[in-house]
Order: C-alpha cells, then sequence, then structure tokens
C-alpha cells in the first residue's frame, strides 16, 4: 500500500533550496553535500525527538501471532525468531560499516519502525556520515530528501535511498532472514534489511535529522558514523565470500598479517560480513611474530568493550577496544582469537597468500609457543583489520586479483601494494598513510561474483559498487582510493560503456565523502584465453576514457566533471611497446594475465606518490 503525504510550504521551500544529485539503484547515497540556507527556528512542537518516539509501523511478529504485525500495509512482517537467530535481539547494539546502530528494544507486535513523513529525530555527534538501518516497502527502490542540522545552526540536504525488504540486492544487505511471516502463515522466503549511509558536513556537529517524505521508505535506527580520529588503518583485507570452513569447534585461529606502518596503539576489526548466524568470539590477543606460529614474546590480550570476548550478529563487526602496543612498520603480526563454539561457515578473503595457523581444541590465544598450532590455513577467516594509534590515515586499493597479489610468494609480502607501502614509509614527501589492500581476486565493477548471501564455494565478492561503503567510505581514516579494476569486466561480457559508468559512480561516491579519487587504467591481456580481440577493443576503450575524460597520466589536468583526481597509466607500465596488446614478456607471470613479482614492483614504482 502506497500513500504520499506533501509538506508544508515551509518544508518544500527547504527542499527545494537544496542541490541534490539523485542516486542511482547501486549507490543508494548521496555523492553531494548540499548546504541548506538557514530557516526561522524550529516551533517548539516540531522539537527533534528520540527516533523511538516516532515509531508508528510495527516490523516484527512473533511466529504465533504473525497478525500483529503490518511491515507493508499487506500483512507481511520480520520473524522474530528468525532476528533472534541472527542475533539481532531487542535493544542490541549492531556496528554495521563502522557504524553503531540500535536495533529496536521492543518485543513482537510493538511498534518498532518509522514510516518517513519529514519528522524531526533528534541525532547526536560529528563524524564523516550519517548511518540509517532502513527498507522500503513499496516493491521497489524508495528515495527521498531530507535535511540535516548541525548544532551551528547550519543545515544540509541528503537523498535516502532504500532497496525492499523483499527484493532488494542480497549483495548490500545487512541482515538477510530466511521467513516472511504472513496472517497466511511463513513464507519461505527472504527478508532484507539495509544499512545505508549519506555524507555529513565534516567537523560539524550534528544536533538533529529531518527525514525524508516517503512513507514506504522504513527506519528503524539512525545514528552519526564516528570518524576514526586519532587511527589509521594498518592492514586490511575484504570479505571475498562465505565458504565453509573446519568444521572448527573449540578451536583458535592464529592469523598472520603484515603491517604498512607503526604505531604506539592497535586494535583489530572482526567481520562477521554475509553471514545467517552469530559467531562467538572467546578471547583474543596481539603479538608479534618470530616465525610461523612462534611470538617474539607473550601474547597480549585484547577486550571488546571491556571484556575478554565478544558474540558478533549475523552482518555485523566488531572492533576491540584500544590497547598500547607497540606495532612495528613492516612486520607481521599474529592475531590470535577463540572459537569456543562450531563454526562451519564464515566470511573470509580467500587470496591470503599468507600461511596461518588452526589450534587443537582449546583456547590458544595467549599461547607463547607454536606447539598447539597443528594445521594451517591459506584465508582470513573473520578478521579484516588492523589499525594503529596515530599517523596521518590511510591509502585504500580498490581492485582485482593482480591488486590481490596473485601470481606473488606466499608468505613474502610481495604484491604491488605491499611495494608502494614501502616506498612511503621510506620517503618524507608526501605523508607516510597507511596502504590497506582491498583487492580481490575475480572482482568486477559492475557486477557480482558472489551473491552475497549464503554459503558459496565462490570467493569473487560482490561488485565493487556493491562493496565500496564497507571496503573504501567506512575504512580507517581513508584518505585516497585507487580504483584498479575493469579487466575482469570486460573479460565476462561488460561493455566499456558499462565499465566507464560503473567507475564514473565509484569517483561520485566517494569524492563525495571527502576523499581523493585515483583511477589505474586496465592492463593488457592478450594471450589469456578470455582476452580475445574484441574483449582487447573494449578495454582499450576504458582506457581511453580514462586517459581522456578523467585526467592526464601526471594527474594534473583531470577532465572537466570526471571526478578523479588523477590516472595511474598501469596499462603504459606493463605493455609490450612492440606488442601493446601484451604484458610484456618481462613482466608477465606466464599467464599472460596476472604481472609476475617483476610486474608488481614496476606498478608500484611507477605511482606518483605526490598524488597520494
Amino acid at each position: 500500500m502506497r500513500r504520499r503525504v506533501w509538506g508544508t510550504a515551509v518544508v518544500l521551500a527547504l527542499l527545494s533550496a537544496a542541490v541534490t544529485v539523485p542516486a542511482t539503484a547501486a549507490t543508494a547515497e548521496s555523492p553531494t553535500v548540499s548546504e541548506v540556507p538557514a530557516l526561522p527556528a524550529v516551533p517548539a512542537k516540531e522539537r527533534p525527538l528520540p527516533l523511538e518516539r516516532h515509531f508508528d509501523n510495527t516490523a516484527v511478529s512473533d511466529d504465533a501471532r504473525p497478525g500483529e504485525a503490518d511491515f507493508d500495509g499487506s500483512g507481511g512482517s520480520l520473524s522474530a525468531q528468525d532476528l533472534t537467530a541472527a542475533g539481532w535481539t531487542p535493544g542490541r547494539s549492531l556496528t554495521v560499516q563502522g557504524a553503531r546502530l540500535t536495533w529496536p528494544r521492543r518485543a513482537a507486535g510493538e511498534p518498532d519502525n518509522v514510516r518517513a513523513d519529514g519528522q524531526s529525530v533528534r541525532v547526536g555527534g560529528r563524524g564523516d556520515a550519517l548511518a540509517f538501518l532502513v527498507a522500503g516497502t513499496g516493491g521497489g527502490e524508495e528515495n527521498g530528501t531530507g535535511v540535516v542540522r548541525y548544532a551551528n545552526g547550519s543545515r544540509s540536504s541528503y537523498r535516502l535511498t532504500a532497496s525492499d525488504w523483499r527484493g532488494g540486492p542480497l549483495a548490500t544487505k545487512a541482515v538477510a532472514l530466511p521467513h516472511i511471516n504472513t496472517p497466511g502463515g511463513q513464507l519461505a522466503e527472504k527478508a532484507r534489511l539495509y544499512v545505508v549511509t549519506v555524507p555529513l558536513v565534516q567537523g560539524r556537529e550534528v544536533a538533529s535529522v529531518e527525514l525524508p517524505r516517503n512513507t514506504d521508505l522504513h527506519v528503524f535506527a539512525l545514528s552519526v558514523r564516528a570518524d576514526s580520529r586519532g587511527w589509521t588503518g594498518s592492514w586490511a583485507a575484504s570479505a571475498s565470500g562465505y565458504t565453509a570452513v573446519g568444521p572448527w569447534t573449540d578451536r583458535t585461529l592464529r592469523l598472520v598479517v603484515h603491517t604498512s606502518t607503526g604505531g604506539p596503539r592497535v586494535r583489530i576489526r572482526l567481520d562477521n560480513t554475509f553471514a545467517a548466524a552469530p559467531v562467538r568470539i572467546g578471547s583474543a590477543t596481539v603479538a608479534v611474530q618470530a616465525s610461523g606460529a612462534s611470538p617474539r614474546s607473550a601474547p597480549v590480550p585484547l577486550s571488546f568493550r571491556g571484556a575478554a570476548g565478544t558474540e558478533i550478529p549475523a552482518g555485523a563487526q566488531a572492533f576491540s577496544d584500544p590497547l598500547a602496543f607497540d606495532v612495528p612498520a613492516d612486520a607481521n603480526l599474529l592475531v590470535s582469537f577463540h572459537l569456543p563454539g562450531t563454526v562451519t561457515a564464515a566470511p573470509v578473503h580467500s587470496l591470503a597468500l599468507q600461511t596461518s595457523y588452526v589450534s587443537t581444541p582449546g583456547d590458544h590465544a595467549g599461547d607463547g609457543g607454536p606447539d598447539a598450532y597443528t594445521s594451517t590455513i591459506t584465508t582470513w577467516p573473520l578478521l579484516t583489520g588492523v589499525d594503529v594509534g596515530g599517523g596521518p590515515g590511510s591509502v585504500v586499493l580498490l581492485g582485482d586479483s593482480i591488486t590481490d597479489g596473485e601470481k606473488s610468494t606466499r608468505d613474502a609480502n610481495r604484491r604491488w601494494p605491499d611495494v608502494l607501502a614501502g616506498r612511503l614509509r621510506n620517503q618524507s614527501v608526501v605523508p607516510r598513510y597507511g596502504v590497506l589492500n582491498h583487492g580481490i581476486s575475480a572482482n568486477r565493477v559492475v557486477s557480482d561474483r558472489y551473491t552475497g548471501d549464503g554459503v558459496s564455494t565462490d570467493t569473487g565478492g560482490v561488485s565493487a559498487l556493491h562493496r565500496l561503503d564497507r571496503d573504501v567510505l567506512a575504512q580507517t581514516s581513508a584518505r585516497t582510493v585507487v580504483v584498479f579494476q575493469g579487466v575482469n569486466d570486460v573479460r565476462w561480457g561488460a561493455s566499456a560503456e558499462q565499465v566507464v559508468a560503473g567507475l564514473r559512480e565509484i569517483a561520485d561516491r566517494a569524492r563525495g565523502r571527502g576523499l581523493r579519487v585515483l583511477v589505474a587504467t586496465i592492463a593488457p591481456c592478450e594471450g589469456e584465453a578470455r582476452c580475445t580481440a574484441a574483449v582487447d577493443a573494449e578495454r582499450v576503450a576504458v582506457n581511453q576514457w580514462i586517459r581522456s575524460e578523467a585526467g592526464s597520466k601526471s594527474g594534473s589536468k583531470p577532465g572537466s566533471g570526471s571526478g578523479f583526481d588523477g590516472v595511474l597509466d598501469f596499462d603504459a607500465v606493463l605493455r609490450d611497446p612492440a606488442h601493446p596488446a601484451r604484458i610484456l614478456p618481462a613482466y608477465d607471470s606466464g599467464d599472460h594475465l596476472h604481472p609476475g613479482e617483476s610486474g608488481l614492483a614496476a606498478l608500484a614504482e611507477s605511482v606518483d606518490l605526490r598524488l597520494l
């Protein structure tokens, strides 16, 4: 059931004064922050209230009493039992995409969300984005324009888009539930909830938020996503899929990760992305690696909101508390965590190119020796980030298998992002940024390899467009993003126009959050089975657009409206001058698609650090 309520003349004037750019289906966010002219003071009766004071719709029902809720106007509702099974219990604090949100503290059958209709909501804090826990019920994407009011009296507009709770993309959902309750019985159909972020004017304290006017857009929670001031990302990896593991029961994982930059404090990030059930962390530690599973000195315990362990709900993440710990740059850390329950599937980064360790039964996170770690793995399950205190911020590299390090030596840290991190450490021309490698082997710009839901053997990840918020915009102190993708798109049938549109959207969304955006040309691949002449023509067309429209090689002349701050011409670095459709033999790993280690080093050495 659709209902539209038109606003007062004052609100219409306010919204018409805002200059907004509509979001596309994939972005679900505004690429710009638009200032809104000052208006008279808000009358007392319209002053902001906490969100729960506005709740006027009931989305959650007990399976035994489905008629107590009507989320969509047709009797459909979410299952309270499914939410509990996912760890989304009433009043539960959830961190998704770096934003801390609270699932409504309401029992099944009680009002638990608000239909957006211009309500003024009391919200506070400073940060880079406003996060909404939302879903649409109109059968398609629902959107509308709202206003953020700041403590200094200024305002900005935002555009909020929510995907449909029954038909929206699984790749961008925060959580999917296995059933939908109806008065006629329970349906084996997935219900989706989404976390959508929109940009804020950075540095200003938020006082309140006016919701859009679209009553098919339902808001369960909202908060300011705090910026990560005081932290720099030193290591990161993307969740590339949700795969069968172990199974592990009462085991400890000791994962090896390599720092790009150091600092006097540390925290880790664990992600239960794509999951349908919570995962329990019994304890966790950090240490500097001596060799194998052996630390240089006794591992130091980490805590989570003061506790030794934590439970991470489906689709959520957990940051450990800040720990005074001297993290060296360019060093291997051992991050150990105990899994006291049984884990049969987990979000993983599949191409770790790093040997990590699994223990015999028991909590061995604090072990100062390797004896309990009797088996190895070559993926990174659950762990997605290591941050260090201080520093100038991070450079995020958004890419595919070439960025992920395919064809480089295991345990040697010779990916091109590793070489770039070394260059940054050994200079003083630009800040010594942390380098965050968000390459995923087989990843694409505009289409998903992994659907984003359920256990799968495909670890090619959701598309760059679908993972942009989680893997770039929400990353710790991100300052610059380098986009180096597209070859997998054209190899699997995408047109140059589709890839260009995706790159433009990435640039728009990242620039809208204040990031500097660099784009790299697509490397040649003739000789690989899928790199036909037709594919190469599409690749060349994308590169021609990048060079002519996105900017010059030096980055000093970005094209008008391109959205990019500079270009890295990786095609020119790797190609054979005598045969430009192929990789130079000295740089070819042998498969004609991936550079070998000399080629990876050449990419890193070609980057003008001043562009970062």
